[in-house]
């Protein structure tokens, strides 16, 4: 069994299945909405020069954050 860590310290390449989100969060209730819910696998595309945004692939779309939104949702590695 793998702890959670977060979508923010995932390495570009490296996919994880969401765990969870915490609710109340406008910010959050957005990307809940683009397909960022538990259970739906995720993978880091690249990362800006700076470290952000971060680009992600979830339910075939690709989307954009920044760090601090990412350092909220918990995951757990994908079974390869």
């Amino acid at each position: 069994m793998h702890l959670p860590s977060t979508l923010a310290l995932l390495p570009v390449g490296s996919s994880a299945v969401i765990h969870s989100l915490p609710t109340g969060r406008a910010g959050l209730t957005r990307l809940r909405e683009l397909g960022l819910t538990p259970g739906a696998k995720v993978e880091v595309v690249r990362r800006a020069p700076l470290g952000e945004p971060i680009q992600i692939t979830v339910r075939g779309s690709h989307l954009a954050m920044r760090n601090h939104e990412a350092e909220h949702i918990l995951v757990t590695p994908a079974e390869a």
